[in-house]
């Protein structure tokens, strides 16, 4: 089986504690990412790694600052990967739960396949539309239409692990809404059904990045947002369509 990463700040023990018992007791072997506090970023590193500029012009809103240190948690993730023996990881974020599938799951996405690059073991949608699909085990994994967002769980081959971290920095979208622009990445993003992973308890020492996004202005009305979310949702979705059917068409 590929190893597990599991991304946690220091100060959220409680989290981490969860996290092992959880892999231990499902007998998942797991090393622990030290994640980057966001709010602690010097500015200058802050501009090293976010482009503000371009966030501004395609982004669907500023990223805070939690945002840009979540990002930069995956990208030690996929170092670790891509340094790594294995042919593969899987990373795992520090607020998931699990069902007693996860391991028998991730034993079967660890042998070799050339469906996918990155496989996600959760989504929000629990009956998503597939382009393409297979059986793993007794269960299914397929390709979405649409990628499902948050990389709550995820499993990811070396080749793309390495690919991702060359072509990160800098960014301007959230880690999870970059990976559904497959277009621009080169990945095949699959998803595993039913998905073994749910999300967690929320509670964190350093707070989560929902209830810092809730308290940060973005600078425009609520109209202006509104509209903004619009435009962005609508060339999200052509842009999606485009690439389906080039995809189709070979």
């Amino acid at each position: 089986m590929w190893p597990s990463y599991v991304i946690n700040l220091a100060d959220n023990t409680h989290r981490m504690a969860r996290s092992a018992a959880a892999l231990d007791a499902a007998g998942v072997p797991w090393h622990r990412i030290e994640g980057v506090l966001g709010r602690a970023l010097p500015a200058d590193e802050v501009a090293r790694v976010y482009d503000a500029g371009r966030n501004a012009r395609e982004g669907k809103h500023a990223l805070i600052l939690p945002e840009i240190g979540c990002y930069l948690s995956h990208i030690r993730a996929w170092e670790a990967i891509a340094a790594g023996d294995a042919t593969g990881g899987f990373v795992f974020e520090d607020d998931f739960a699990a069902d007693d599938t996860l391991a028998a799951k991730l034993a079967l996405l660890s042998e070799p396949q050339g469906m996918w690059d990155m496989v996600k073991l959760f989504s929000f949608d629990p009956a998503p539309r597939l382009v393409a699909e297979a059986p793993l085990g007794d269960w299914r994994i397929g390709i979405p239409y649409r990628v499902p967002t948050c990389l709550i769980g995820y499993g990811i081959t070396r080749e793309a692990a390495a690919r991702l971290a060359a072509r990160a920095i800098p960014f301007f979208r959230p880690v999870d809404e970059d990976q559904k622009f497959v277009w621009e990445t080169g990945l095949r993003v699959a998803l595993v059904l039913p998905p073994p992973v749910t999300v967690g308890d929320q509670e964190a020492q350093t707070g989560t990045i929902g209830s810092v996004r809730r308290a940060t202005r973005s600078g425009r009305t609520a109209l202006g947002q509104a509209l903004h979310n619009l435009r962005y949702q609508w060339d999200y979705t052509r842009r999606l369509r485009r690439h389906r059917r080039q995809e189709r068409q070979g």
